[in-house]
């Protein structure tokens, strides 16, 4: 069994090394068998010595689940929900992401998906992208706008290039 102190810099190394939420801390130190009060003095310490921080964390997560992960805020919030992040904090975080970037980053999602999408029609076209923007967490305004964007550009191009022959 580890000791208090030890937790504690264990806790810390790993909280240095990677943002961590209050609760996953929570988890590793229930897996401990010290009392709960040692627990909580170790969660207290971490915070306040700048080890853990919900919004940091929040805002590294939003930040990082975007850029790489490709996901909406949607889906982002509902997963900052679920480690227990508070909502004023999950809101910051939300907000941190730039509205530009984010549309983009939808349409570029879109037109990869129109590429590997097979549809009989237009509409059931628009169902599927409309459906894929979802499960990657984007608001279905936003994802209609895009959409409509990406298939009007798409008829344009299909026009000219009929024009053309």
């Amino acid at each position: 069994m580890k000791t208090e102190e030890q937790l504690l810099h264990q806790l810390a190394s790993l909280c240095a090394s990677k943002e961590c939420c209050l609760q996953e801390l929570r988890q590793k130190l229930a897996k401990s068998e010290l009392p709960e009060e040692a627990q909580e003095r170790i969660v207290q310490r971490l915070q306040a010595d700048h080890f853990v921080d919900e919004a940091r964390f929040a805002r590294s997560f939003a930040n990082d689940k975007f850029r790489f992960n490709h996901w909406g805020r949607i889906k982002i919030n509902y997963e900052l929900s679920q480690k227990g992040i508070p909502s004023d904090v999950r809101e910051e975080a939300l907000t941190s992401i730039e509205e530009e970037p984010y549309r983009e980053a939808l349409t570029e999602l879109l037109r990869s998906k129109i590429r590997t999408t097979k549809a009989k029609n237009a509409y059931e076209l628009v169902q599927k992208l409309l459906r894929f923007a979802a499960s990657r967490g984007f608001e279905s305004g936003l994802a209609l706008e895009c959409t409509r964007s990406l298939l009007n550009k798409e008829a344009d191009d299909a026009l000219d290039a009929f024009e053309m022959a």
